[in-house]
C-alpha cells in the first residue's frame, strides 16, 4: 500500500464476499451521494489542482452517475501521471471490499479468458484470469460500472462469475495478448489488413504485405508480423534475425541488452529473411554482399510508429537481419526526466539557454546522446527562435523544428548540409553527429559567429572531448573559445522497483564501489539496493533505463587549458577541482537512492 492509499476516505459501499459486488448504497438525499465521494476521494491524493477537481465535481454532479465520475476521476490522474493504475486498483480494492487481482504476478489461464467474447472484454476493460470448478474469475478495472458487470455475467455462458480489480494498464496488456494471439490464429481480419499493425506506403512505392513474393503464405505472413509486432509492444529498440546451425535466432534488445525471444526452425529460415528484404525493398537474389533498407510500420495497438532500418549480412550459416526501430511517435523528454541531478541540471539549462557556443554530448552508441540534445532542445523551443537539426536518423519529430535527413548517395552529408544550413539563418543548430575533421571545423567555427550549436561525440568522458576536437583538425584556440560545456553519459539499467530489495554490502563490496577504506571499514548506515527480479520485470530484475552523466562547463582556466593543447589528464585534473564528477560517483549516487545496482554501473562504465 502507498502512504496515500492510507489517507483515502472510505467509500460507503456494502460489504462483497467471493467477488460478489453489490450497488453503492445511498446515504443522503440531494445530490448523488457517489459524487461527493468521489470528489472526496480525489481531494484526500492532494494530487490534482483544486480548480480542476471542483469542476470535475461539477461535471460529475451534472452527470450524477457514480462510475462515470469515477471513469473521469481515474483519466485525470492518469493524465497528470501522479497515479499508477495499479495504485488506483489498490484503492478501489480497498474501497469496495474486492480482492485485489495483480496480473503481472498471476498468470491468465487461457481457458478463461476463451470463455469470453474478445470484444467484450475490450469494451468492459476486463479479463478473465481463472477456472475454478464452475466458477469463473474475472478483474476488472472499474467495479462500480454495473452494467459491465451485468454484461460480463451474461457472456458467462452460464458459469458464476466472482469479481476482483485489476490494473487498468495491466488488464490492458493481456488483453492486447489475446487480441494478438487471435489474430496469430486467423481468428480475425487477415494481417496484411490489421487494424493496427500496417507496413506504410511511400511516394510512389508500395508495399503490400500479400505482394507475390513466393513466400506469401499465410502462416509465414502471420510470424514475420507477429515479432515485429512483439517487438513494438516490448519496447524493443532492435531485432537480430540471427541464423544458427538449427534455428533461425530472434533477439530483441530491450533496455539496452540483448534477450533471445525465439527459434524459428531453420527450414523457414530462407522464407523470413526473404519476407524481411521484400518489406525492406532489397534485392531477394542477392545473398552475397550486404544490403541496407528501410520499413515504415505503423504498430497503433502497441503505441509505436515506427521507421525501421534494415541491415542483411551475409554469414556463414546463412543471412542475418538486423533491425532497428526507431519510434517515429515517441516525445523526446524533458530535462526532468532525464535523471540529471538538480545542480547537474541547473547547469546544463544555463548552457543551452546562452545565445551562442556548443554544448556537445559523448558517450559510446546507444548510450542515448540524441535523446539528451533533443531535451535540450525542447528546453529551448519557442516562435522566436528558428532550429534547424541535421540527423542521420531523425529520432524524435519536434513541432517547430527544421529537420534535415542526412542522404548520402544524394552528397547531402553532414558537412554539406551544415554549409546549406548556415545560410539559412539559424538561431539553434542541432549536429548528429561529428564524424569528421570538416564537420568538427565547421560546427565550432558555426558556435563563434553568432550560433548555439549542439552536437555528439564519441569519447569515453568528458575532458576527452576536447582533445578528440584537437585531434580531427580544429584549432586549439577556436575549442577553448567556442566550446560552453560537455556531457558524458551511459545508459543503466533501472532495477524494477516491485522486486528490488535494499541490503548492507560488506567491506569489499564497498572497496569495488571505490570508497575509502576507511569508509568500507566502518560502513555503518550504508545501504545498496540489488535486483531480485519477478513477472513484472521478466525476472530480470531491472526496467527502464536511467542516465549516468559527467557534465564539464567550461571555465576560463579550462579554455587556456583547451586552447595551450593541454592533455585530456591536465584538463581532468582541472576540471575536477572545479567541482566536475565522475560518471561514477554520479552512478553511485543513483545506486544509494535505489535506481540502479553496482552490477549495472560497472557493466556500463567499466
Amino acid at each position: 500500500m502507498s502512504e496515500h492509499d492510507t489517507e483515502l476516505p472510505a467509500l460507503r459501499t456494502t460489504g462483497s464476499e467471493g467477488g460478489q459486488l453489490r450497488a453503492p448504497t445511498p446515504f443522503s438525499q440531494g445530490s448523488d451521494p457517489n459524487v461527493e465521494l468521489v470528489y472526496d476521494l480525489l481531494a484526500a491524493t492532494r494530487l490534482i489542482p483544486e480548480d480542476r477537481l471542483v469542476g470535475f465535481r461539477d461535471r460529475a454532479r451534472q452527470r450524477g452517475k457514480f462510475s462515470d465520475a469515477l471513469i473521469e476521476a481515474t483519466n485525470e490522474l492518469v493524465e497528470y501521471g501522479v497515479v499508477a493504475s495499479d495504485r488506483m486498483a489498490r484503492v478501489l480494492a480497498k474501497r469496495t471490499g474486492l480482492p485485489l487481482v495483480e496480473l503481472a504476478l498471476t498468470r491468465v489461464d487461457p481457458q478463461a479468458a476463451e470463455l469470453f467474447p474478445l470484444h467484450v472484454l475490450e469494451e468492459q476493460n476486463a479479463i478473465a484470469y481463472a477456472l475454478d470448478g464452475d466458477v469463473v474469475r474475472v478483474a476488472v478495472a472499474d467495479p462500480t460500472n454495473l452494467h459491465g458487470i451485468d454484461a460480463l455475467r451474461l457472456a458467462a455462458r452460464g458459469r458464476a462469475v466472482e469479481f476482483g480489480v485489476g490494473s487498468r494498464d495491466e488488464i490492458a496488456v493481456e488483453i492486447k495478448k489475446l487480441v494478438r494471439g487471435a489474430q496469430s490464429h486467423g481468428a480475425r481480419a487477415n494481417l496484411a489488413e490489421l487494424e493496427g499493425f500496417d507496413v506504410e506506403e511511400e511516394e510512389d512505392d508500395s508495399t503490400d504485405l500479400e505482394a507475390e513474393d513466393g513466400i506469401s503464405d499465410a502462416p509465414l505472413v502471420r510470424l514475420v508480423n507477429s515479432v515485429l509486432f512483439q517487438a513494438a509492444e516490448d519496447g524493443a529498440s532492435d531485432v537480430h534475425f540471427v541464423p544458427q546451425e538449427h534455428a533461425l535466432v530472434v533477439r530483441f534488445r530491450i533496455d539496452g541488452v540483448l534477450h533471445e525471444m525465439q527459434d524459428i526452425p531453420k527450414r523457414m529460415a530462407a522464407g523470413v529473411t526473404t519476407r524481411l528484404k521484400v518489406l525492406a525493398k532489397l534485392d531477394i537474389a542477392e545473398r552475397r554482399k550486404p544490403q541496407d533498407g528501410r520499413i515504415s510500420l505503423n504498430a497503433a495497438a502497441a503505441g509505436r510508429m515506427l521507421d525501421v532500418r534494415v541491415a542483411v549480412l551475409p554469414t556463414v550459416e546463412g543471412e542475418a537481419v538486423i533491425m532497428r526501430l526507431l519510434d517515429k511517435s515517441k516525445k523526446p523528454p524533458s530535462l526532468e526526466e532525464l535523471g540529471l541531478s538538480e545542480e547537474m541540471r541547473n547547469t546544463l539549462t544555463e548552457i543551452v539557454s546562452r545565445p551562442t557556443g556548443a554544448l556537445l554530448v559523448t558517450g559510446p552508441t546507444g548510450s542515448g546522446k540524441s535523446t539528451t540534445l533533443f531535451a535540450a532542445l525542447n528546453q529551448i523551443n519557442r516562435p522566436e527562435i528558428n532550429i534547424i537539426t541535421v540527423e542521420d536518423p531523425v529520432e524524435y519529430r519536434l513541432r517547430g523544428i527544421n529537420q534535415v535527413q542526412i542522404n548520402a548517395r544524394a552528397g547531402l552529408t553532414f558537412a554539406a548540409a551544415l554549409r546549406s544550413i548556415l545560410r539559412s539563418d539559424p538561431d539553434v543548430v542541432m549536429v548528429g553527429e561529428i564524424r569528421d575533421g570538416e564537420t568538427a571545423k565547421i560546427s565550432i567555427e558555426a558556435a563563434l559567429t553568432g550560433h548555439l550549436v549542439l552536437s555528439t561525440l564519441h569519447t569515453n568522458d568528458a575532458p576527452s572531448a576536447l582533445t578528440r576536437l584537437n585531434e580531427m583538425g580544429v584549432e586549439p584556440f577556436l575549442t577553448g573559445a567556442a566550446v560552453t560545456g560537455v556531457l558524458a553519459q551511459r545508459l543503466a539499467r533501472k532495477l524494477c522497483q516491485s522486486c528490488c530489495e535494499m541490503y548492507k554490502p560488506d567491506a569489499t563490496e564497498l572497496l569495488r564501489a571505490r570508497l575509502s577504506p576507511d569508509v568500507a571499514a566502518q560502513n555503518d548506515g550504508i545501504m545498496f539496493y540489488r535486483k531480485k527480479g519477478c513477472p513484472r520485470c521478466g525476472q530480470t530484475g531491472y526496467k527502464g533505463r536511467i542516465g549516468i552523466y559527467q557534465l564539464l562547463a567550461m571555465t576560463e582556466e579550462l579554455a587556456s587549458l583547451a586552447a595551450s593543447k593541454a592533455t585530456r589528464e591536465d584538463i581532468d585534473r582541472a576540471a575536477m577541482a572545479g567541482g566536475m564528477r565522475t560518471l561514477w560517483d554520479d552512478g553511485i549516487a543513483k545506486i544509494a537512492a535505489g535506481l540502479t545496482d553496482l552490477e549495472e554501473l560497472m557493466r556500463v562504465t567499466v
